[in-house]
């Protein structure tokens, strides 16, 4: 786990005038810095800054630095830090925040996000996982053939295992009301 040092907790980065950040800073504003999120965090070994120290950077207003992190791409959704914070922090929508954010104003941050995108929108077309429109929309959302070249192999070994099956709309449509609500909660945030 990489640790700030004293030069770079002092490193100050402007914000852009962007009211969903300044709207995430008020909410952080609240943190007290107690470390509860972190602790209860079922993928914190995997971050690599701790929810704590990202609350920081975020009221300290280190977008590079913020950017750069994979902490809050490694965010679940849990909603476990949420639930124990003293102060009601709302960690976890500061998270969909951040992801959010960095799809706007990070362009390595909108190939990251690709992924999830691709992922919600066969989920919400199919009903299910359908593996080969999955990776098919993917891909071509990365514009890159060398990119879809790599998952050539792996595609192979998935084939051969029956493990890829055509994309099929039996369960489509069974998870719009879901979405739909997703989508007028997107909203009013």
């Amino acid at each position: 786990m990489r640790q700030m040092t004293k030069h770079q907790a002092l490193t100050i980065t402007p914000l852009p005038q962007d009211s969903e950040l300044c709207e995430l800073q008020a909410m952080l504003s609240r943190c007290m810095q107690c470390g509860t999120c972190t602790a209860s965090c079922p993928n914190a070994q995997a971050m690599d800054l701790t929810p704590r120290q990202l609350w920081r950077l975020v009221q300290l207003g280190q977008l590079d630095r913020i950017f750069e992190s994979r902490t809050f791409w490694m965010c679940s959704s849990c909603y476990t830090c949420w639930l124990r914070c003293p102060r009601d922090v709302e960690p976890t929508r500061a998270m969909a925040a951040l992801k959010r954010l960095a799809g706007e104003h990070d362009r390595a941050a909108r190939k990251k996000s690709a992924f999830y995108r691709a992922f919600a929108g066969n989920i919400r077309r199919y009903g299910r996982v359908q593996e080969t429109a999955l990776m098919s929309s993917y891909l071509t959302s990365l514009a890159s053939p060398r990119r879809a070249l790599e998952f050539t192999p792996i595609g192979m070994k998935m084939l051969g295992k029956g493990k890829l099956h055509p994309p099929s709309r039996a369960y489509a449509g069974r998870l719009e009301l879901l979405f739909r609500k997703v989508d007028e909660m997107e909203e009013r945030t």
